[in-house]
């Protein structure tokens, strides 16, 4: 097990700078996942600490090691890679060992670690087949395998289940966390499914265009998100987020909207007197009020059977509500709906940065 820091790190592609300075600290034996939306560079990140990118500017540290200048198979890391990548033309039992038999282990020392490894994945009665004769989440295990056998000091996995149908996806997820709690190997983990980041990590690191935009434990990211991409990347559906104006100050401030309606400021929240803002709030911290809030119309309704899910307008803005109950709205409906001002946000509406109380 090993702590990897990354400090400064910066990628260019010519004249493009991909990666931005990145700085993240990965304790030991901690499951890590980066997330981002498509092109925000994780997977690059990823490849610079594998060592199969090299790094323009910065430093990588693999157990206090700076291994910038180090190859990837002297970096002590094991990487599992979304197509799998297993040689079709082996066994899954000399899949798994063959990077031991590489590096010159003995065969006694193989079969050992490939047996403990199939052991733990499940794979005892699968050793003597193909690749070909495995389904999808089965040539995962095997994946996962050729990995364990080398008893690495990290784990990465560079989105590992994005080949899978979603019932799978969700088994195989946990069957990695599981792994995870077993070993105790620091893992990273690049996935752009935020609801996979939020089940699976220790510590989530969200990416826009190069940069980190947050890093903290899925529940601190989701309650308390630093900016509106966050808000919104976080979360499924995401954070409700509405223009409006403070108005006031101190305890009798509040936020006018469009149509004239207003919303008392969000608990430890401060803002200025006619400062543009976005008022923001999860789907489920709100409540139908038949009096109070704002007055919405129901656009579609989705039960989902534990809950159901609400999509309306209000003054040309998409609003989604989580309803518990089941109750009986249908599509043209209008409804009061009040946040919870303990549990909503305000953010800045020039550059989408979170409120807080001076």
């Amino acid at each position: 097990m090993a702590q990897v820091l990354l400090r400064g790190v910066t990628k260019r592609f010519g004249s493009t700078r991909v990666i931005r300075g990145v700085d993240v600290r990965i304790e030991d034996g901690e499951f890590t996942v980066l997330v981002g939306p498509s092109g925000c560079g994780k997977t690059t990140l990823l490849r610079m600490i594998a060592g199969v990118e090299e790094i323009t500017e910065g430093e990588i540290l693999i157990a206090g090691r700076v291994v910038n200048r180090v190859a990837p198979k002297e970096r002590d890391i094991a990487m599992v890679f979304q197509n799998y990548a297993l040689y079709p033309h082996m066994t899954v039992r000399e899949n798994m060992g063959f990077s031991l038999r590489l590096a010159g282990v003995e065969r006694a020392a193989v079969e050992q670690r490939v047996g403990q490894a199939a052991e733990i994945l499940g794979l005892g009665e699968l050793l003597d087949r193909y690749p070909r004769q495995l389904s999808g989440g089965q040539r995962q295990r095997v994946a996962m395998g050729r990995a364990i056998v080398r008893k690495p000091q990290v784990f990465l996995f560079d989105e590992p289940l994005s080949n899978l149908d979603a019932k799978l996806r969700v088994q195989m997820r946990t069957e990695i966390r599981q792994l995870h709690q077993r070993l105790g190997t620091t893992s990273i983990y690049v996935t752009h499914d935020q609801i996979e980041a939020m089940a699976m990590a220790d510590n989530i690191v969200v990416m826009r265009d190069g940069a980190v935009e947050q890093t903290g434990d899925p529940l601190s990211l989701y309650d308390f998100p630093a900016n509106t991409f966050v808000a919104r990347f976080i979360g499924s559906p995401a954070m409700n987020l509405i223009p409006g104006t403070v108005r006031g100050q101190g305890e009798s401030a509040r936020v006018a909207f469009e149509d004239s309606s207003e919303l008392p400021l969000p608990r430890h929240t401060s803002a200025i007197d006619g400062q543009p803002v976005l008022y923001g709030f999860r789907p489920e911290h709100c409540r139908a009020d038949g009096e109070r809030g704002l007055a919405l119309e129901v656009l579609v309704v989705e039960p989902t059977g534990a809950d159901t899910q609400l999509y309306c307008r209000f003054n040309g803005h998409n609003v989604t509500l989580t309803v518990r109950e089941r109750a009986g709205f249908r599509p043209g409906d209008r409804l009061m709906m009040a946040p919870d001002p303990g549990r909503s946000h305000l953010f800045e509406a020039s550059n989408g940065r979170r409120l807080d109380a001076h």
